[in-house]
């Protein structure tokens, strides 16, 4: 009897827990993992450093990994008192070491402990969908996991929870814990790029802890959404986003040289080559600090923003060969004290050329707290390494965002992350001839996973060559072959961390009468955008149109922004070529045009631009019935003219030219005979 008593007693005890845990709503502290989980479902985790967080029972196992490398890079900061992962690329891709877990679960859950502030929302600071990528090439999904509520922007540490369907590929296996039979890339943890699951665009995200669990295994949505307030109300951000100083010319515009603690500085005259001497502030230690008068970009409380300075320093003949490094060193994160490191191999290497040096870097998710900034407001803390480097001048920009009547402007604009842009230090030229053998820096890059190309002969009958051309054919629907990619070799056009580069394009094409209508453009490539580097596209209507003349034609493109990091190639490329017919190329060449320095606004390729001259007037047959006609935008003042028959009275066409790309285009539906002339001014 008194067996049964104490069996009694310890059912309802655990039933009356059950019951209370599931009762349970945030908004759950950050130092535990949130009261409404159901310990019984199996979850597999990650937390950053020691954090404190205690797995909760024997079905949870820390096998979950953050990635970083490419375009998925994290780095290590502390904020809001816990170190914690920022997101600097454009991905945060999760691996999971027994993503087979998954295979049968119809409904994957995804707990965040993530900090609150603008990285949750879009630009405008409202909610936005969050993207989760799953699957792996050739079968990929795109589910939706909900939207941040705008209350999470409080400063402080959320947990949220996002909630995904694990749909079903043709053959009957889930996205998310299988391997199709015909899966490609690097797909050994069940997804992309060496992940399990990857969140889409989520530069300067930081979270400290991530979960996989099935439906349930945390509460709710509902349950967990739920934030704490904002401990105060901050001003909004200010109008100005510039402060200045002129250590040689002794003005300055809110913002001054720091002198104390560990940031001791000594001002000295004639600095610098006997035809530029200056004023100039040197560190008597490591570190050289300034200081924002007047909080007059902003106070601790506004939002983290990307930075941008501007510093003029000289390479001192004496650090030849001494390994001196100058750079940003240290940046506040939080207004409580949360600190993050620029990596070290951003910063400048002298080489002891005795000239003073003009360069720019840019730092992102800067809070004005600053680093022993006092009762200032600060950027990031500079290091000199192995010597006392002197400076001139210091320039200093928010990058604003949102609605502010100075968002997305960079005011230093003109100061270049890599002042060897402006000289010729880098090439400015690369070519691949197939029909010639000739690799000067540029070469057919690796053929696999969705760029398959054929390397054949092609061209009309008396000038055979050898090119190049999309594979295109697939046992996969949707899955097509239809990239072609090329590498940089050498680092012939530079460095892949330079500025993003004006690239000129020359391509040579068969426009083969039996591919008429087919279309080729250069479409994905990277770029980089006041600090954030991701993936750029070109319109569709840049995409040169075959007209079936059966000759070998050139096409020409120019792209303002390409960093050479490329797009499932490398060791570099510039962007990926996309088609929709077997389109041969049998030559492309590439020019950088320099935006400074000697050769600024030199363009190699100038001849391979279309000739207002020789204007050439298309006429393709679209998809959808209608007839495009299309002539260089470069040809201005020319008249587009119509007749029913030849011999009779020509027309102006009354339908208006639109300016597509490089192109002037009407597109006109049919009805009857009519024949097109262009009218020369």
């Amino acid at each position: 009897m008194k067996t049964r008593r104490i069996l009694f007693l310890s059912i309802l005890t655990a039933f009356c827990t059950s019951w209370v845990v599931g009762a349970q709503t945030g908004p759950y502290p950050p130092t535990a993992w949130p009261a409404s989980r159901d310990a019984a479902k199996t979850v597999h985790y990650f937390v950053v450093g020691d954090g404190g967080l205690e797995a909760p029972s024997g079905t949870w196992t820390p096998t979950l990994n953050p990635l970083s490398g490419g375009d998925q890079v994290t780095e290590d900061v502390t904020i809001g008192g816990f170190p914690a992962k920022k997101v600097t690329g454009n991905y945060l891709n999760v691996a999971d070491d027994e993503f087979q877990a998954w295979a049968e679960v119809e409904f994957l859950d995804i707990l965040v402990q993530a900090y609150g502030d603008g990285a949750l929302f879009n630009a405008q600071g409202a909610p936005r969908d969050f993207t989760f990528l799953t699957g792996v090439l050739p079968e990929l999904a795109f589910p939706s996991g909900g939207q941040v509520p705008v209350e999470a922007r409080n400063r402080k540490w959320n947990w949220i929870l996002f909630r995904i369907p694990n749909g079903l590929r043709a053959d009957g296996t889930r996205f998310i814990g299988s391997i199709p039979a015909n899966g490609q890339g690097a797909s050994g943890k069940g997804g992309v790029n060496g992940g399990t699951i990857r969140f889409e665009g989520v530069r300067n995200l930081i979270v400290r802890a991530v979960a996989f669990g099935p439906e349930g295994a945390f509460g709710t949505p509902d349950d967990i959404n739920q934030f704490f307030p904002v401990d105060a109300i901050c001003d909004p951000e200010p109008a100005g986003n510039l402060v200045t100083l002129d250590v040689n010319a002794q003005t300055a515009s809110h913002v001054e040289v720091l002198n104390d603690q560990d940031q001791t500085v000594t001002f000295e005259t004639n600095v610098g080559p006997a035809q530029d001497r200056r004023r100039a502030v040197r560190p008597v230690g490591t570190f050289l600090n300034f200081g924002i008068t007047d909080t007059f970009l902003g106070k601790p409380c506004n939002d983290p923003r990307t930075v941008k300075v501007c510093v003029e320093f000289y390479d001192d003949p004496a650090f030849a060969g001494m390994e001196v490094r100058f750079g940003p060193e240290a940046y506040a994160t939080d207004d409580q004290g949360g600190i993050a490191f620029v990596p070290a191999s951003k910063r400048h290497v002298m080489q002891g050329t005795g000239q003073w040096i003009r360069r720019s870097w840019f730092v992102p998710a800067l809070n004005l707290k600053g680093v022993n900034a006092g009762a200032y407001t600060a950027g990031p803390r500079f290091i000199s390494e192995n010597g006392a480097v002197a400076v001139s001048s210091f320039k200093l920009a928010v990058i604003r965002t949102g609605v502010h009547p100075l968002a997305n402007q960079d005011p230093l604009a003109d100061c270049f992350q890599d002042p060897a842009v402006c000289t010729e230090a880098y090439g400015s030229f690369a070519e691949l001839d197939l029909g010639k053998d000739i690799r000067n820096g540029l070469d057919v890059g690796s053929s696999g996973g969705d760029q398959e190309m054929v390397v054949d002969l092609a061209g009309p009958e008396n000038d055979r060559r050898q090119a190049v051309r999309a594979a295109l054919d697939s046992g996969t629907p949707g899955f097509g072959h239809q990239f072609l990619n090329f590498a940089i070799t050498g680092e012939a056009l530079g460095p892949t961390s330079q500025d993003p580069a004006r690239l000129a394009i020359c391509l040579t094409y068969y426009d083969d009468p039996e591919l008429t209508g087919s279309t080729l453009r250069p479409e994905v490539y990277q770029s980089e955008s006041l600090g954030a580097e991701g993936l750029a596209f070109t319109p569709g209507n840049v995409a040169i149109v075959l007209e079936g003349t059966g000759t070998w034609r050139d096409a020409y493109w120019e792209i303002p922004d390409m960093k050479f990091t490329g797009v499932n190639q490398g060791p570099q490329a510039a962007a990926r070529f996309v088609t929709n017919g077997k389109i041969f190329i049998t030559r492309l060449r590439y020019a950088v045009i320099r935006p400074c320095g000697a050769n600024a606004g030199r363009n190699l390729l100038e001849g391979c631009k279309p000739k207002v001259t020789d204007v050439t007037l298309s006429v393709v047959r679209t998809a959808d019935g209608r007839v495009r006609l299309a002539w260089p935008a470069a040809a201005e003042g020319y008249v587009l003219q119509s007749t029913p028959a030849l011999g009779g009275t020509w027309e102006a066409v009354s339908d208006a030219a639109a300016a597509e790309g490089e192109q002037w285009v009407v597109s006109v539906a049919p009805s009857g005979t009519r024949f097109y002339r262009l009218q020369r001014p």
